[in-house]
């Protein structure tokens, strides 16, 4: 399947039943909600799909799952994070073999690569496969930054073709599109930034909130697409205390407790993490139900599968 790197790509939570098996129908209820708001494309198995607990078996299932469900209304990405080039290479290949879309790449997992290593991983990756990859640049949370000096090096390999940009850094999106042009697809990857990383003309936005708020994240992205950003800031206004539930180590939790809070999913995770509980739990719930109280009515036509924008 053919597609253009840009628009809200959800990162989508893996959703568990009461013994921790991968819960389908549950999953298709987001998946459902995700389509019907008008996302562009679905990520499977990231920082969000707890991929660090998923057997290598059950990410092929939840692909396999996802493309019949999804039956080619958008692109469907896989994630990869794994533990040695091998194992990458090897999800690469059988990712490909069974239909996926595209990848997204993280680095080494578990391993403090240096940026020779680095480029080789990813550089072996890129050349197993025709797919067309996303690079996950977060060195926040993963320990290596891919620099721009990096990227330049990456320029070689065509199927790189896009940079989920989560350095929490504002201004690289800016350093990324002065110094490359359109060469890479700037994917804004931090849910509190994200509207003033598509202002300053990233190109779409990997989403954890979307997975609870799918229509208001849609709506943000194409309002700033058509240039109408008063509407687009007044939602992000509204959305900042849930975005920036997006930030924290128990993410997870956090976003699937709001799923729960809209419809759409559960808040079963995977051990070890565990479910939130006290004062945590009534902080969170707290930040939710206030949104909840006062969501926004959204313009017409910014969400939805019947009125798209072109942006």
């Amino acid at each position: 399947m053919k597609f253009e790197w840009k628009g809200v790509f959800p990162a989508v939570t893996t959703k568990f039943t009461e013994n921790e098996e991968l819960d389908l129908d549950a999953f298709d209820i987001n998946i459902k909600a995700q389509l019907e708001a008008g996302v562009d494309g679905i990520i499977l198995g990231g920082s969000l799909g707890e991929a660090s607990v998923l057997t290598e078996n059950e990410k092929f299932v939840l692909l396999q799952h996802t493309l019949a469900y999804v039956a080619g209304k958008v692109p469907v990405i896989l994630n990869i994070a794994e533990q040695s080039t091998r194992s990458a290479v090897a999800v690469a290949k059988k990712a490909y073999e069974l239909g996926a879309d595209g990848l997204m790449l993280l680095p080494p997992m578990r391993y403090n690569a240096d940026e020779d290593e680095t480029i080789a991983y990813l550089s072996a990756i890129a050349e197993s496969t025709p797919l067309p990859i996303m690079i996950y640049n977060n060195p926040v949370d993963y320990k290596i930054e891919i620099t721009l000096d990096m990227f330049e090096r990456l320029k070689v390999y065509e199927n790189i073709q896009a940079i989920k940009e989560s350095t929490r850094d504002i201004i690289n999106t800016t350093r990324l599109i002065n110094k490359f042009g359109d060469r890479y697809k700037i994917f804004t990857g931090v849910d509190p930034i994200a509207t003033e990383s598509l202002i300053m003309g990233a190109h779409g936005w990997v989403a954890g909130l979307v997975d609870a708020f799918p229509k208001e994240t849609v709506a943000i992205y194409r309002l700033v697409k058509a240039g109408r950003f008063q509407e687009a800031i007044a939602i992000h206004r509204w959305f900042l205390p849930v975005l920036e539930l997006d930030i924290h180590a128990k993410l997870v939790q956090y976003i699937k407790l709001a799923e729960v809070g809209t419809g759409i999913g559960t808040e079963k995770v995977r051990a070890p993490r565990l479910p939130l509980k006290g004062k945590e739990r009534e902080r969170v719930l707290n930040i939710i139900n206030s949104a909840l109280a006062i969501r926004p009515e959204l313009p017409e036509g910014s969400w939805g599968r019947l009125n798209e924008v072109n942006a």
